[in-house]
């Protein structure tokens, strides 16, 4: 597979993207909402009179919006269609219509916003010039962190594409690892994107990168080794306090860069280091335990599973011979009751039924079509014996499929296997009506037959049969809540209706 087919299906990464750009956005909205007056004093030392709204709420809430809609248009329509070459004129002139558009729109907003910048006394083009220009630099500037957002992106996906031979080298690097860190680096892109106040990007920032690696260390070390002791818990919170502390003067000094204030960054390390122990490990021991219970439930359905097809093997290995045995019956009475052309006929048929049961009947599923074939051979076998009777009527009423349906094989089968053996007597008048009807995925099947009574040299008198009871548990384990089965049985006659949803 290329790099291009890798980076080319970002199927759930879609979803992701657009949840996480609108949550975003609404944090921006809101924090925009809650924030003191920026910019109050710059307005007041040139001598205008500053009003919240208008130079700063309204423009603020107009920009994010355009932000908010310019990255949806281009992360999902306009940079997927430049990268695969797809009418690649018309999107970059769309992408350069998008850049003038907002580059001037947002220049508008910033002679509210940074209207202390003009010389209200004095006005002249040169100060408008000047907002405008910095307004089209600093589109540039988001249309470049785009740029760097789509490279970190396909390189994530690429990264999740190889997360097996990756964790086959580093172990605590997994493919729930990397989606993580994927998605904390595009928050934190789109955090700066949105202009969010620094030390509220710094925080959360610092607050998800920590949790994050407090995450790995815990899931394929800590917990790992608690869980040999006999109170995992507390020496998980015990080793997890020591990681903290340890953690707490590195944290400090990476913050450093961001803050003016020492007490700023060491405040916000001993906040990062008190809320990895107090939320974030008490919650991934709760994610570990989850997912260890979940794995224990899959080793038990696993388990049933081996169970279920093991007994679903074994009834299909019942059905053969029993069919065989009532086949090679009716070739036997056949062969009885003339010299050999009918006989050889029937030999036939069984030999196409043993090449289906051989091939086709230890598949999970078949064409019905094929199914519907064994029945008609399975029937017209059955006519050698009983067609020079007149005491005896079969009726068939079998539509042939259109399209390609699948069943599990062998499934009707026994409903007519029984009809023949119950309900045909060579010496009394007896009937049997077999239909079936494909409608869409359902299969409307039934069988209705006379019912004999079995004579005292019959070897089979006694005999309970095991096919009925095959197709009940068949029917259970296959298409559980996928079919009805009505059956009617009476002392004259044998009713089979069955509903099957394939």
């Amino acid at each position: 597979m290329t790099l291009d087919q890798r980076i080319a299906k970002p199927i759930q990464t879609a979803k992701i993207e657009f949840w996480a750009a609108t949550a975003i956005f609404v944090f921006a909205i809101f924090s925009l909402s809650t924030s003191d007056e920026p910019y109050r004093w710059d307005f007041e030392e040139v001598g205008i009179h500053y009003r919240f709204y208008k130079h700063h709420f309204w423009p603020q809430l107009i920009r994010y919006t355009l932000l908010y809609l310019g990255f949806l248009l281009l992360n999902f329509q306009i940079i997927p269609k430049l990268m695969q070459k797809e009418r690649a004129a018309l999107y970059a002139l769309l992408l350069l219509v998008l850049y003038v558009g907002y580059s001037f729109i947002a220049g508008v907003l910033d002679t509210y916003t940074k209207s202390y910048l003009i010389n209200w006394y004095y006005p002249g083009e040169q100060d408008y010039d000047l907002i405008f220009q910095d307004s089209f630099r600093h589109t540039l500037f988001l249309l470049l962190l785009v740029g760097i957002y789509t490279f970190i992106k396909y390189s994530g996906l690429y990264l999740l594409s190889n997360a097996t031979a990756i964790s086959a080298r580093y172990k605590f690097v997994n493919r729930e690892t990397l989606t993580a860190f994927i998605i904390w680096m595009v928050s934190v892109f789109v955090l700066m994107v949105f202009d969010i106040d620094q030390d509220i990007t710094v925080t959360l920032g610092i607050l998800s990168l920590s949790a994050l690696a407090l995450y790995c260390g815990a899931y394929y070390y800590l917990i790992p080794n608690a869980l040999r002791s006999k109170k995992p818990l507390r020496k998980y919170l015990l080793v997890s306090l020591l990681v903290v502390i340890l953690a707490y003067l590195p944290v400090t000094f990476l913050l450093l860069p961001f803050f003016h204030d020492e007490d700023n960054a060491f405040g916000l390390s001993f906040f990062n280091s008190l809320f990895q122990l107090v939320v974030a490990a008490p919650f991934i021991w709760f994610l570990f335990r989850r997912q260890m219970k979940g794995r224990e439930e899959m080793v038990v359905l696993k388990k049933e599973l081996g169970t279920t097809s093991a007994n679903l093997d074994f009834l299909r290995s019942q059905i053969n011979p029993h069919f065989l045995f009532n086949a090679l019956n009716t070739l036997y009475g056949t062969a009885l009751q003339e010299k050999g052309e009918r006989t050889a006929q029937g030999i036939q048929m069984l030999g196409d039924m043993m090449r289906f049961m051989l091939h086709e009947n230890h598949q999970q599923k078949i064409l019905l079509s094929r199914e519907i074939e064994y029945m008609r051979n399975y029937i017209d076998l059955q006519l050698l014996r009983t067609s020079a009777s007149p005491n005896i009527a079969i009726e068939t009423k079998i539509d042939d499929v259109v399209g390609d349906k699948y069943i599990a094989p062998m499934l009707l089968i026994p409903f007519i296997e029984n009809a023949f053996k119950h309900g045909i007597s060579l010496k009394h008048r007896s009937w049997i009506r077999i239909s079936l009807h494909s409608e869409q995925d359902k299969v409307y099947f039934d069988v209705y037959n006379s019912k004999q009574k079995k004579s005292e040299q019959d070897p089979e008198k006694d005999a309970s049969g095991i096919g009925l009871a095959n197709v009940r548990q068949r029917l259970n384990l296959l298409y559980p809540e996928r079919h009805e089965l009505i059956i009617r049985d009476t002392p004259e006659e044998f009713f089979v209706h069955l509903t099957l949803q394939l």
